[in-house]
């Protein structure tokens, strides 16, 4: 099994966007540490991690839309990951399939699959 070379950013960083394995779509872009990665990879579920709070966090880990991983992809440079997901719930933590829900000029085009003030109570 050949693995590859990772060039994490300078803080020690990579972003991953995670696609719908079954539609296509665009759910969310995160970053990822070499311990989320290393996560991601053990147990099968995306990992991620938050600047904000600064920690390694599990995709679903308090609302329960987990991403189970079909396939981790590498960009050419090796400084980008795609993670093709089987998405349980909504990605976006606003209560939306996807983060990616508004256009531009401010148009929803997506859809809300959750309440988050129930969920996140």
């Amino acid at each position: 099994m050949m693995s590859v070379d990772l060039a994490f950013d300078e803080q020690d960083l990579l972003p991953a966007v995670a696609q719908d394995a079954d539609s296509g779509d665009v759910l969310m872009l995160a970053y990822v540490s070499e311990e989320a990665f290393e996560e991601t990879k053990e147990t099968g579920y995306a990992h991620y991690y938050s600047r904000s709070r600064d920690e390694l966090w599990k995709k679903g880990g308090s609302s329960g839309h987990t991403q189970a991983i079909e396939e981790i992809r590498v960009d050419c440079d090796g400084d980008a990951l795609l993670y093709i997901v089987d998405q349980e719930g909504g990605a976006c933590h606003t209560g939306y399939e996807s983060c990616f829900h508004r256009t531009a000029d401010g148009d929803v085009v997506g859809e809300r699959v959750f309440d988050p003030d129930e969920v996140y109570e």
